[in-house]
């Protein structure tokens, strides 16, 4: 196929999937010629086997690579790619548009075709997101969700030279990688590539705020709400009002935050932003362990929640007493210690307690999650006393945050090998294991009964229990009788605390 009957064929997925309309055809197709370099169109009539977007794409890359128009790194062809896709793309006026005649009828039809859209103009890079190696885990609490994460491409030696000869330029726009600003940014080395990204204007609390997806999408409809100003993540009384009230305009949407300080954070701290999507996670399943009452807060129900790490669920049909009780317990836990149970909420005036929050509707109530956090360090538990511990690091060794908190792993890349030498270890075969697996290796090979047939299988649960203990270090009240009486000692202490609005 030459490369008109390419642009050809990528002009008729567009329109297929609507991108375009017909009536967009001839305009779009000249934007690619233009970049291409091309000064006429001349189409064979033979009839080709039709080829997603992605694939299309790639050939319009390797065409402009063949002929001097895109440099051969990584970063150069996502921003030549990105730049193809947007000739395809309709204004952001036009998206948002769109989205809101829909959200009049069914809120779910608006993401939905935001959703599709977002895939449709490989923002979402599909092809690489079904490389992810995932797969569940039946535990006491619940499935949890593995993913060995593939789809994040490994930087060529090209890419990596370019960025060790190039002096980073001096810039801040835009500010970070969740900027409304990116929409539509063409990219340069070292921040990637958006003209083919929309976002679309929400309210919340009276604020504005902007909903997009996340280009790695590792759940479904995997979506993040940020804040129009750049400004740092902060929990408080206004980030569950905002939560509830995103659930509320997006019923069938979870949202939640990470918590606002590092090692029990997430991986961007300077820009306010919250995720959520369409999935039920094992902790949303998780059931009650014990409920009580608040005098307070007569129309919310409390419970905590069987689940690894220390998680109390509040429910009600009043977003608005629900966010005072959210806050009343934010407050209290933010200045509470308890040493029997080595929880100290300051050093010195460095603070160490925070809440991982999370919002969701369930039939007629809304619930809100709060899960306890401390990021206080010692010297046996230098990356955090609350954090993944030493002998989990060789499967876990990142943050424990929002989205781990609800019961999904996201692991690295390197796992997709090691894990196949671990297997030969554990099977007396030929091997080149890591060292770093190693102990945890030996103990593999003691408990396996079976043969190579269940190998991989006897080791992907293996490595499920890790995640889960990798959670259970992260819990601030451990699950044992101990924790547990320390748990309610806080419970019943927070009852005492006013909210901050009081």
């Amino acid at each position: 196929m030459n490369i008109h009957d390419t642009v050809q064929q990528f002009t008729n997925q567009a329109v297929k999937v609507q991108l375009i309309e017909q009536g967009d055809v001839v305009y779009g197709r000249n934007q690619i010629l233009s970049l291409l370099g091309l000064e006429s169109f001349e189409p064979t009539e033979v009839t080709f086997a039709e080829k997603e977007i992605p694939t299309l794409l790639e050939n319009l890359i390797e065409y402009a690579i063949a002929n001097g128009i895109c440099d051969d790194y990584f970063d150069a062809k996502e921003i030549f790619a990105s730049k193809i896709m947007n000739t395809m793309m309709p204004l952001p006026s036009t998206v948002t548009r769109r989205f809101y005649d829909l959200y009049k009828y069914d809120p779910v039809a608006a993401t939905n075709f935001f959703y599709e859209l977002s895939k449709n103009s490989n923002y979402i890079q599909m092809q690489r997101i079904e490389k992810n190696i995932e797969y569940r885990v039946d535990t006491e609490y619940g499935e949890l969700d593995i993913t060995i994460n593939l789809s994040k491409p490994e930087k060529d030696p090209k890419q990596i030279a370019l960025e060790r000869e190039q002096k980073p330029k001096e810039t801040n726009y835009p500010k970070c990688l969740l900027c409304v600003e990116n929409e539509g940014y063409a990219g340069r080395i070292g921040h990637p590539a958006r003209s083919n990204h929309r976002i679309i204007p929400v309210e919340v609390a009276e604020e504005k705020w902007f909903l997009q997806y996340s280009p790695y999408v590792y759940y479904n409809e995997h979506c993040i709400l940020l804040c129009e100003e750049h400004r740092d993540m902060k929990i408080s009384r206004e980030t569950f009002a905002r939560l509830l009230g995103f659930v509320e305009q997006f019923p069938h949407y979870f949202i939640g935050s990470n918590a606002d300080i590092p090692i029990v954070g997430g991986s961007i701290l300077s820009h306010d932003h919250y995720q959520g999507g369409n999935y039920e996670f094992a902790m949303a399943r998780a059931e009650d362990e014990f409920t009580f009452e608040w005098t307070r807060f007569p129309a919310v129900e409390f419970s905590t929640v069987k689940w690894p790490m220390s998680v109390l669920r509040l429910r009600s049909e009043d977003i608005r007493e629900l966010v005072e009780a959210g806050d009343a317990i934010l407050q209290s836990w933010k200045k509470y210690s308890d040493p029997d149970v080595d929880i100290y909420a300051f050093s010195g005036e460095t603070p160490h307690n925070t809440i991982t929050p999370i919002a969701r509707k369930r039939e007629e109530k809304y619930e809100l999650d709060l899960v306890l956090r401390n990021n206080r360090t010692s010297d046996e538990h230098h990356l955090g006393i609350f954090h993944p511990h030493a002998d989990v690091h060789h499967i876990k060794k990142e943050n424990i945050g929002l989205i781990e908190v609800m019961g999904l792993a996201v692991l690295p890349a390197r796992l997709e090998t090691e894990l196949v030498e671990v297997e030969r270890f554990v099977l007396d075969e030929p091997n080149s294991i890591d060292p770093i697996h190693l102990p945890w290796a030996e103990e593999l090979k003691r408990s396996f009964s079976g043969t190579s047939d269940d190998i991989q299988d006897f080791v992907k649960h293996e490595v499920g229990k890790k995640f889960l203990r990798a959670l259970e270090d992260a819990g601030v009240y451990k699950r044992d009788e101990k924790g547990q009486a320390g748990f309610r000692r806080f419970i019943n202490t927070s009852e005492k605390t006013p909210s901050s609005t009081t």
